[in-house]
């Protein structure tokens, strides 16, 4: 009888536990982003209306990136946005050369890609045998005595924005006929969100002979 009460216990403990981790760590990264961004404008607000208004600052930085967002989705503002770019952004030391590439990848995640992930792709990875998932981002054209196409993946590592950038030949790359997004949703969840069977180009999942 006992033993089937701490066997009731403890499952019910786990179940519950894992259900509220992720509830509480967004809610912790939510609020910890609030508190940054309410605390750097605040004090702005407090100097000009001689009081504290609560959530003023968050507001008004939600209000300043949707802006932005009305600008950069707009033609003339999207040219006007390039030309503060380089007019500005791009000559400061140091912030110039980092810039670039930290833009570019933030862009790789963003809902309007020009450029960036391409496709959510599956490739040996490290050694024959592993398959890895990964986000195919370019076509690379190798000339030579034997030509050969090959496609740039990134492999994230231990983190979404670490990882290695692998290049592989173009038919060994596996289509996993996901979203972007839905990659982003495998790789953050620790490959537990991904679909329980693949369909390569071939008809068969990834390290299966075909019939």
């Amino acid at each position: 009888m006992k033993q089937r009460v701490q066997s009731w216990f403890k499952v019910r403990f786990i179940t519950g536990f894992f259900v509220t981790v992720p509830v509480v760590l967004t809610a912790w990264v939510l609020w910890i982003f609030y508190q940054e961004v309410d605390g750097f404008l605040s004090p702005l607000y407090e100097r000009i209306l001689g009081r504290s208004v609560p959530a003023l600052g968050f507001v008004t930085a939600v209000v300043i990136i949707f802006v932005m967002g009305v600008i950069a989705t707009n033609v003339v503002g999207r040219r006007i946005l390039t030309w503060a770019e380089r007019l500005l952004l791009l000559r400061l030391p140091v912030f110039g050369r980092v810039y670039p590439a930290v833009k570019q990848l933030v862009e790789a995640f963003t809902p309007r890609r020009e450029r960036g992930f391409r496709e959510f792709v599956i490739v040996e990875h490290p050694r024959e045998g592993i398959y890895a998932y990964g986000f195919r981002t370019s076509d690379v054209r190798v000339e030579g005595a034997k030509p050969e196409d090959l496609v740039t993946v990134y492999v994230p590592t231990n983190h979404l924005y670490l990882g290695d950038i692998i290049l592989v030949a173009r038919d060994s790359v596996i289509p996993t006929g996901l979203t972007i997004e839905e990659g982003v949703r495998v790789i953050l969840s620790a490959g537990t969100a991904g679909p329980r069977r693949i369909l390569g180009p071939t008809g068969v999942t990834p390290g299966a002979s075909p019939k």
